[in-house]
């Protein structure tokens, strides 16, 4: 699975690391994702997403089940892709 996050979409930007005399070298900005469980009260098991310290934000925020569905509509994630833990 790549570096996306389940819930917001954030992937990794492309950016220049800058020295001291100002030469430009090209380097990736990652993004700080993290592997979570979830307790899915709607389908009443737990769930496992990879996500992103604002999407763990969002999640607290609005609810999980309020979260999920319009990253469905999006198609940061699938329905399939979440996966189940039993």
């Amino acid at each position: 699975m790549s570096k996306i996050c389940q819930i917001t979409g954030k992937k990794a930007m492309v950016g220049n690391n800058v020295s001291h005399s100002r030469r430009h070298t090209k380097r990736r900005f990652e993004v700080n994702l993290f592997t979570k469980k979830f307790y899915y009260v709607e389908q009443d098991c737990w769930i496992s997403l990879k996500i992103s310290a604002a999407g763990l934000r969002y999640i607290n925020k609005v609810g999980l089940d309020a979260a999920l569905t319009p990253a469905v509509e999006k198609g940061y994630c699938d329905w399939k892709t979440i996966k189940v833990i039993a």
